[in-house]
């Protein structure tokens, strides 16, 4: 395990971390060629880190065999473009097979979807994070944490088990909680991702983190360039114009408990033509009035 110093796989984090959306055809099928149109642009608009079975992605309404559908058709489009962080989930042995079926097609990143058993004790998220990674030894691991009364000794704990935790996806929405969070896990021990994308991205860079996750960048690859660009050299100023370009549309995806997180992005991406507008339940298309409101939103962005 010394061996393996995950370099590649850390600055793979320290970017914008593009959670990609998974088109739906008229018969409510994964639309395959779509997906692959949509991976392509991303990769053209200079993305060079794809999290298929994200969040964003629709990761909890998609069956196994569509998520492995997913992951085999992002793996395929990115080649050697980009790197690839699989989200993975659900039971542990179901979160191991889809671990151990990325490594099988040379992914060399999983994303651990923070559990949504509805009891979950700080000693047992170590347990069940620690199953996975030691399952995959050479691949890098990144825990999703939105859980906030997890400490951050629990996952320095977790790190002094499995030294391929390299990163973390952290998503509680609490600037002050991440900064103590990360001191108390150890700052410079892993890649910080802040992981409720461009409209925490500054706080949090403030803060120690070195990357963003995005589900804007299925719409606007460049603002979200654009916003890490400025983050990188410390321009806070360029960047909070960026998120002020981008907040209406941020706090339409965040209203109602992000009950329209997906949606939003795609109406935008029907808006301009590049996919259906069509979600799974628990989502719900936009009504009327909003997808007019989007339109006109990214009709304002450079894209």
């Amino acid at each position: 395990m010394s061996s393996v110093t995950f370099e590649t796989q850390r600055a793979a984090l320290a970017d914008v971390v593009a959670i990609p959306v998974t088109p739906f055809a008229a018969d409510g099928s994964v639309d395959t060629a779509t997906h692959r149109a949509l991976l392509r642009r991303l990769l053209d608009g200079g993305i060079r880190t794809l999290t298929p079975n994200g969040n964003t992605g629709e990761f909890y309404a998609l069956t196994p065999e569509e998520r492995r559908l997913v992951t085999e058709s992002t793996v395929e489009e990115a080649g050697d473009r980009a790197a690839v962080l699989v989200g993975v989930g659900h039971d542990l042995p179901t979160a191991v097979a889809s671990a151990r079926h990325a490594r099988e097609l040379g992914v060399r990143m999983v994303m651990v979807h923070q559990p949504v058993h509805p009891y979950v004790s700080a000693a047992g998220w170590v347990d069940y994070h620690r199953a996975i990674a030691e399952s995959v030894p050479e691949l890098g691991v990144v825990p999703y944490i939105r859980d906030a009364q997890l400490p951050g000794t629990r996952l320095a704990e977790l790190a002094d088990h499995c030294p391929n935790v390299i990163g973390v996806k952290y998503a509680v929405p609490d600037a002050a909680r991440f900064a103590a969070f990360a001191r108390d896990a150890g700052l410079d021990r892993f890649v910080w991702v802040a992981g409720l994308a461009e409209p925490y991205a500054p706080s949090y860079f403030s803060a120690g983190a070195t990357g963003f996750t995005s589900g804007l960048v299925n719409v606007a690859p460049a603002v979200s360039l654009n916003m890490i660009e400025a983050l990188r050299s410390g321009d806070y100023p360029a960047a909070m114009k960026v998120w002020e370009q981008i907040r209406r549309f941020e706090e339409l995806r965040a209203a109602h408990g992000s009950a329209n997180n997906v949606t939003v992005v795609k109406e935008a991406l029907a808006t301009l033509g590049l996919c259906r507008r069509d979600v799974r339940p628990p989502s719900r298309p936009l009504p009327e009035d909003e997808r007019a409101e989007v339109a006109a939103i990214v009709a304002g962005w450079s894209i």
